[in-house]
């Protein structure tokens, strides 16, 4: 791997490059599966794990298995029906027609399915954010990474979106414990909805949302939307067009989230990467590269501001997997090969078998007056607030109970759908149902031999300790309860 040459660097050590990097995976997180012709697959995230594996990347990050959130830290933003229906609901219980009234009630069923594990999807990815978050809390890591976060549709007591939980609002809530000011950023195709809602009314978090608006999911995200009450002029909204290239969003992100910081001065940063916006998406419409998506992760590293980066869309998933390897990359400050390295999805990304993909010959519909007039709005937006609001530290958020309102006829209320339910053809064997669990074992026996021992630690997650072979003598060493019995070992009680 080669140094990087150009883009700035938080001073974090005497190179000003190195970065104290914390990495959230859970190995179970591919067995996890939307249905048949879904455009989610949470298999995207192991083949960006898988690839970053490659890279020896993880050699450079402290890598941690998060720990599952539980329903209560959930319910410090989802309401107690909605988070009680998660943990109850299953396949066999949604044909229920006692059930039935609740999957509208909650907006399941159509763009959210009921799948096998679904709440414990979302305690992997809100524990991943959750455990970030503490991370960065205690000054543990300059950044930390969890792609299987980042599900921005998710709203106090419904799904939307692809999405259930919120981690990005639990991560958030918990930085709010020890930061007074958090920045929320937001490059995904598709409107950060969920968040800008849940944090319209203060100024302790600012939302900043670059997406396509129009005739497209989830039709909030306009650019005279700019928060309400304590928190009016605190959300940022940047509508775009199809076609949006590394030039033109450069050309806009860069000023805006420069003054932004300059103004708002965030105690601590989140980046929501979701890979929807890349060129080629199958529910996308912009044009990046992936070295342009990434220019985002690199700009706001600069800032040396402690930096929380997540996931969201992505539904082309070979490049979701290139993408976010490459920001992982970024984040730990190396430049990758462009070659990949053979792994065990390397067909996958035929036929260059390149990190790096050029963007498609599409017209890019965001004519440059538009662009300069977006700016200059936004630009001035910023510059009528108030220079780093002084909100009492003792004030965090919590968690209010919204009076009831009689409800709605649930058969007739609208609801925007961000898929139109067709099938989604994919490469290779994309479609096909994982059996749950059924690879487990092996894929956790190469995660011994790939990283070493896993050590349990206090708080979020579950540290994994490199060693040079896995045949290193495991004294004093405590290995997760599943190890354990794998390995049949009996070791020290921890700790040592």
């Amino acid at each position: 791997m080669e140094e990087p040459t150009e883009g700035a660097s938080l001073v974090s050590g005497p190179d000003g490059k190195k970065r104290r990097v914390s990495y959230f995976y859970e190995p179970t997180i591919g067995d996890y599966y939307y249905g048949q012709g879904h455009p989610m697959k949470p298999h995207r995230i192991r083949m960006a794990h898988n690839l970053i594996v490659h890279y020896g990347l993880h050699r450079r990050m402290e890598v941690n298995r998060p720990f599952p959130a539980g329903p209560s830290d959930i319910r410090r933003f989802h309401t107690d029906e909605y988070v009680e229906f998660l943990a109850s609901v299953s396949p066999e219980s949604s044909g229920d027609p006692s059930f039935s009234r609740h999957l509208k009630r909650f907006n399941v069923g159509e763009d959210c399915p009921v799948f096998d594990g679904l709440f414990g999807f979302c305690q992997a990815s809100a524990g991943g954010s959750i455990g970030a978050a503490v991370k960065l809390n205690r000054g543990d890591a300059d950044i930390a990474v969890n792609w299987a976060g980042g599900l921005h549709h998710a709203k106090k007591s419904e799904a939307s979106g692809f999405c259930y939980v919120n981690d990005i609002v639990l991560g958030i809530l918990e930085l709010l414990k020890v930061h007074r000011r958090v920045l929320y950023v937001d490059i995904d195709v598709h409107h950060g909805d969920g968040v800008e809602e849940a944090f319209y009314t203060t100024d302790r978090v600012m939302t900043v949302s670059f997406h396509k608006f129009g005739d497209f999911f989830p039709g909030t995200g306009h650019i005279k939307d700019v928060g309400a009450g304590q928190g009016k002029f605190y959300a940022l909204n940047v509508p775009l067009n199809d076609g949006l290239d590394d030039e033109s969003f450069r050309g806009l992100f860069r000023p805006i989230i420069q003054k932004v910081m300059e103004v708002y001065q965030p105690d601590a940063v989140v980046l929501q990467c979701g890979a929807d916006s890349l060129s080629g998406d199958r529910l996308g419409c912009f044009n990046l590269s992936v070295k342009g998506h990434a220019d985002c992760l690199r700009f706001l590293r600069s800032f040396n501001v402690p930096l929380m980066v997540l996931g969201g869309g992505g539904y082309t998933i070979r490049n979701v997997a290139r993408c976010w390897c490459y920001e992982t990359a970024v984040a730990v400050g190396v430049e990758p090969d462009n070659k990949l390295p053979y792994n065990e999805y390397y067909e996958y990304f035929g036929p260059d078998y390149t990190l790096h993909v050029e963007p498609c010959n599409m017209e890019n519909l965001n004519a440059h007056k538009d662009m300069e007039k977006i700016r200059n709005t936004l630009l001035e937006q910023l510059s009528g607030l108030i220079h780093a609001p002084s909100v009492p530290f003792q004030t965090t958020p919590a968690t209010t109970q919204v009076p009831e309102e009689p409800e709605e006829d649930m058969e007739r209320r609208p609801k925007p759908r961000i898929w139109n339910g067709e099938d989604y053809e994919s490469d290779h064997d994309e479609d096909d149902k994982p059996p749950h669990m059924a690879n487990f074992d092996d894929h956790m026996m190469r995660q011994v031999h790939t990283f070493g021992l896993i050590e349990s630690v206090r708080g979020w997650g579950f540290h994994i300790i490199p060693v040079p072979s896995p045949n290193k003598k495991l004294e004093k060493k405590f290995l997760h309860p599943f190890l354990q019995k794998k390995l049949s070992i009996k070791l020290f009680p921890y700790p040592p």
